[in-house]
């Protein structure tokens, strides 16, 4: 069998489908099955994904997912979606988990019959599959979040195992709260736990009896509705200043981003004003984490809504979702490089629903080494990152105390939301506005 062969080929595909609900009608072949030119890595293989991460940001109205309506959306979408990658694929796969926040959603699909019938696919290989979630929103409710998936692969032929984690996120809006989504982003590394590693797996982590952050993983796959905007450049307050005879690169106005948001050379231009890559190099999120090269598809936000490439001319179009990624095998003195092939990284300019473009990327893993008895190495957690203020310590207690608070929130705001929704048909405004105008009623009838 070719080296090749036994590399895992996982999908990712990421969307803010802005609160459409059951309203998903467009094609989801672009979006889960792009066409692509085969490239030398899956020369020798079939390009059928073994593994598909789909997740979903504001997947229906807001009052509906804070009362915890999401499972028969979450159904719908299954149905879609697997009719649609089997179909491209010609072959079956199996939905190892659904996990939801809110709005924040995740579908892991796994391939059940791939080229080696004896194995019957990856499907058949994975074991102790955990989820969990985390509000980033006010009081940690479920508005902004995360919710992550890790399981255990199992090797081919006794060989070694590995551990896949996969985080999906909406962070914190607006151009100027970058500093909220960096919070957001240690907020999630804290509290978003997983149970111990398994003792087969116990290579580098020294508190393997603790709960573990998604970096105690030998696969990390982060992405969604990151929320960073194009920006003028500013130092960090936790960097160096920079040399005063180095200009920093203008802020271009809205009519230049548009125009070289047209071009390949022109987006190579705006990817230096994007908050997040700038953020990532000066250490400030996304420790180790790496990404293939955005400026390969257009800015996904904010579009018109029924518009392939028309932006709303009211903000400042933006790569806000994104797909990032690592494996134990990247080497940390090199994080432009990564043992991660990115195959393919683009977005799907067809749907036309929501003021977002979905995204998606192909990623093909290091080959395992069936040799080895052992099981492959794992990430440790960055204890203390880059700035040294960020300190990324698994905080169990804290991951309770958020999760109570911001889950009875949720349904106490939904409940009442939803009450308003129905004494205004429909429009929550319009029931706040009658239950006033009773509530004044009842207090002039009192008087009399």
């Amino acid at each position: 069998m070719s080296p090749l062969a036994e590399q895992v080929l996982v999908q990712i595909c990421s969307y803010n489908s802005n609160m459409q609900g059951e309203a998903l009608a467009q094609d989801l072949v672009d979006w889960l099955a792009p066409t692509f030119t085969t490239s030398r890595f899956l020369a020798h293989r079939s390009p059928a994904p073994d593994i598909v991460a789909v997740g979903f940001q504001e997947l229906l109205p807001l009052h509906l997912g804070f009362i915890g309506l999401s499972a028969g959306v979450i159904n719908s979408r299954d149905k879609l979606i697997r009719t649609a990658i089997e179909a491209h694929h010609n072959c079956p796969y199996v939905l190892v988990v659904s996990v939801v926040n809110v709005g924040v959603a995740m579908l892991i699909y796994a391939k059940d019959a791939g080229e080696d019938q004896q194995e019957g696919g990856v499907a058949r290989r994975i074991t102790d599959v955990e989820t969990q979630w985390v509000g980033c929103g006010p009081s940690f409710m479920g508005n902004k979040g995360a919710v992550g998936v890790r399981f255990r692969l199992l090797g081919l032929n006794n060989g070694p195992e590995e551990l896949f984690t996969f985080v999906n996120v909406h962070l914190t809006a607006h151009a100027k709260n970058l500093d909220r989504r960096l919070q957001d982003y240690t907020h999630i590394v804290q509290t978003l736990l997983f149970k111990y590693v398994p003792r087969s797996l116990r290579k580098i982590s020294p508190n393997a009896k603790t709960y573990s952050t998604i970096y105690d993983t030998t696969h990390l796959f982060f992405f969604g509705d990151l929320n960073f905007r194009l920006t003028p450049n500013k130092p960090s307050p936790t960097t160096e200043v920079p040399d005063p005879s180095v200009a920093a690169p203008l802020f271009p106005t809205l009519a230049e981003i548009q125009k070289s948001n047209g071009t390949l050379d022109g987006r190579r231009e705006l990817v230096k004003h994007d908050q997040l890559r700038n953020a990532m190099r000066e250490g400030r999120i996304g420790s180790g984490l790496r990404e293939g090269k955005i400026e390969r598809f257009p800015c996904t936000y904010k579009y018109v809504i029924g518009c392939v490439d028309e932006y709303n001319p009211k903000r400042t179009p933006s790569w806000t979702d994104r797909i990032l990624y690592t494996t134990a095998l990247d080497d940390p003195s090199t994080p432009h490089k990564s043992a991660i092939q990115n195959v393919l990284y683009t977005s799907i300019l067809a749907f036309t629903k929501s003021d977002h473009k979905p995204i998606t990327a192909l990623l093909l893993l290091p080959p395992a080494d069936q040799t080895s008895p052992l099981s492959r190495p794992m990430m440790p957690t960055p204890l203390v990152a880059s700035p040294p203020h960020l300190h990324l310590r698994p905080q169990h207690y804290r991951r309770v105390l958020a999760q109570c608070l911001g889950k009875s929130l949720d349904r106490i705001v939904g409940a009442v939301w939803c009450l308003l929704w129905l004494l205004g048909a429909g429009n929550a405004a319009l029931g706040l506005f009658n239950v006033s105008l009773g509530l004044l009623g009842f207090l002039y009838w009192r008087q009399m």
